[in-house]
């Protein structure tokens, strides 16, 4: 059974997501935040629903802020501001996303959340269960397990995609943007990989420093953010992912830096950053990791 749920978070902002029920009772949910340009009807969603249903948990996938590639945010009162998809989003607004998301779910009467995100929404969870925690998050005991899927170090993907002069380039002429008053204008086509506006650009490679947490390359890193996560962590890479390491090796070297006592850490065979044909395999790895010691 599906159910469509609308919510409305502190400041206002209204979201929409499908919670996808099992046959029987339960007080179980997946909370799933979806990544750039994605949205809760994608395919790889409605498969894991269906695998982690059939284990007697519910699955949450909503439509955070930053869906598709843009859109208006929309508020309850009636008003509404151009600055919500990939192209315009303030990351840092998915604490009140995901904040929200827990509330409702809670509102359902579930008593134990896994927070599970993909790509750019592995970095929203991380940057918001640590604001969470560091704010005394009166419902921060109902999570009880984080899955990141195909975590992405921002930076360094972007420094190698471009190659370090053009990058340096591109966050000149953002700056010089901004500082026209250009900042919802958008970067040249060969700046990112889909378009982007110059505020959403700088956010993500001039003001990160709470969100430059998954510093890959950085062999001297503590990873803190992460190891915040005291509860059991799941973590998963396609073998052809948005990485710059070979993926085994960053396996390896995060299996050192990561320390949690319920750590799941891996990658799936032949499949790409969207899990593409291998939905079902990593749905069912998901469910043997929310099934340990139950």
């Amino acid at each position: 059974m599906i159910e469509k749920v609308y919510f409305e978070l502190e400041d206002k902002v209204e979201l929409f997501g499908l919670l996808h029920k099992p046959d029987n009772n339960t007080e179980e949910v997946v909370i799933s935040i979806h990544g750039m340009q994605s949205n809760c009807f994608k395919k790889r969603e409605d498969i894991l629903s269906k695998e982690i249903n059939k284990s007697g948990i519910a699955y949450f996938a909503f439509n955070n802020r930053g869906q598709d590639l843009m859109c208006y945010t929309k508020k309850t009162d009636g008003t509404k501001e151009l600055n919500g998809g990939s192209v315009y989003e303030d990351v840092l607004d998915c604490y009140y996303d995901i904040k929200g998301a827990i509330e409702v779910m809670i509102k359902y009467g579930f008593k134990k959340i896994h927070l599970q995100g993909h790509s750019l929404g592995c970095t929203k969870i991380i940057y918001a269960y640590n604001r969470l925690k560091n704010e005394n998050y009166d419902y921060l005991n109902y999570i009880k397990s984080i899955i990141l899927l195909s975590l992405v170090d921002i930076v360094d993907c972007q420094k190698y995609d471009l190659g370090i002069d053009l990058y340096n380039q591109m966050l000149e002429l953002a700056n010089k943007k901004e500082a026209e008053g250009n900042g919802m204008h958008l970067m040249p086509d060969n700046s990112f990989d889909h378009p982007i506006s110059v505020k959403s650009y700088l956010r993500y490679y001039r003001d990160n420093s709470e969100i430059d947490f998954a510093k890959f390359s950085d062999k001297s890193y503590n990873f803190k953010e992460i190891n915040n996560i005291q509860i059991p962590l799941f973590l998963r890479w396609a073998d052809n992912d948005l990485v710059v390491q070979n993926i085994e090796e960053l396996i390896e070297f995060l299996k050192e830096k990561i320390i949690n006592l319920r750590l799941d850490i891996g990658y799936i065979k032949d499949t790409d950053h969207g899990y593409t044909n291998k939905e079902n395999l990593l749905g069912q790895e998901i469910v043997e990791f929310l099934k340990k010691d139950q």
